[in-house]
């Protein structure tokens, strides 16, 4: 028992720290395209984070896997976690508010949790997890501000793009269960390769990025989203879909959503709601039910 608890309490903590990276990333983006344009930014964050983790597996003395049949997984990775979403909500984020945004993207944990109860039929349907996905949402609503809602309806097919990209994030959660027995650095390294393969080319084709002149700022923004929010945010992510599971991990997007908004106040100036206070207990509230695994009945006899 005691183990097991020790164990809780660190997947717990990593998952704050995943939270808190990725929560970083909307900061980082923010100062990043100021002077580059989000597919460039997204092709070489991929490509920088590919090859720090890259480094790393090699220094550790690792090598990726040579089967096809791994790498058309990564592939698949690449696409369902990255490529498509991070394109999708840099497009859409021209026309939508941030708020917005922000609450729209919120809804990963709840397509993941249809898509496993009634596609896979692989995770229970419990009423503490509807429950802490709906306290989850009231918390992040709470924190961006109702008002953030008014808008909700207007450029329809841009916040329409921001719904896709959380079901492809929800997806990419499910899939990345097939990744037990590797090393969790390993499909981090080959679906952000991937990426990058499939990025580079759109970027050298549509931006053109040896015209560029991007600020220090966006280069140093670029290098922290690279290898803070990205290759050690991914090495984190892929080990606890293996330890929390999928409805778990993916949590994290809501736990994100208050840590973001303190990083955008600090660094940025960003306006904080009132009702912030609230929404983050709501918050920790919807997480906690969320992935607290429950307690197990003793026999006695």
């Amino acid at each position: 028992m005691p183990q097991t608890k020790t164990n809780t309490t660190t997947e717990l903590l990593l998952l704050l720290m995943l939270a808190t990276l990725w929560g970083a990333s909307y900061t980082f983006i923010r100062i990043g395209v100021a002077t580059i344009p989000p597919i460039t930014l997204i092709a070489a964050r991929t490509l920088v984070a590919g090859g720090v983790l890259f480094a790393i597996i090699r220094w550790r003395g690792l090598s990726l896997p040579k089967e096809p049949e791994i790498w058309r997984r990564f592939l698949i990775q690449a696409c369902l976690n990255s490529v498509i979403p991070f394109t999708l909500i840099a497009w859409a984020e021209r026309t939508v508010d941030a708020g917005l945004a922000t609450i729209l993207n919120s809804t990963t944990p709840i397509f993941t949790f249809l898509l496993a109860a009634i596609l896979l039929r692989n995770e229970r349907v419990t009423a503490r997890k509807l429950f802490g996905i709906a306290v989850g949402l009231a918390g992040i609503c709470f924190i961006i501000g109702f008002d953030a809602l008014n808008g909700f309806g207007h450029q329809l097919p841009a916040q329409l793009a921001v719904v896709a990209a959380s079901i492809c994030y929800a997806g990419a959660a499910l899939f990345g269960r097939n990744f037990k027995g590797l090393d969790p650095m390993m499909p981090a390294v080959g679906s952000l390769l991937c990426g990058a393969v499939i990025l580079i080319p759109v970027s050298l084709v549509v931006d053109r990025p040896w015209t560029l002149a991007p600020s220090t700022a966006s280069i140093l923004a670029l290098l922290a989203l690279s290898i803070l929010s990205t290759a050690l945010a991914f090495s984190i992510y892929f080990r606890l879909i293996q330890t929390l599971g999928s409805i778990g991990t993916t949590a994290q997007a809501y736990l994100r959503v208050p840590i973001g908004v303190a990083i955008g106040v600090v660094f940025l100036g960003e306006p904080l709601t009132q009702t912030a206070g609230i929404g983050l207990v709501c918050v920790i509230i919807g997480v906690m039910a969320m992935t607290m695994a429950p307690r197990r009945k003793t026999v006695r006899g």
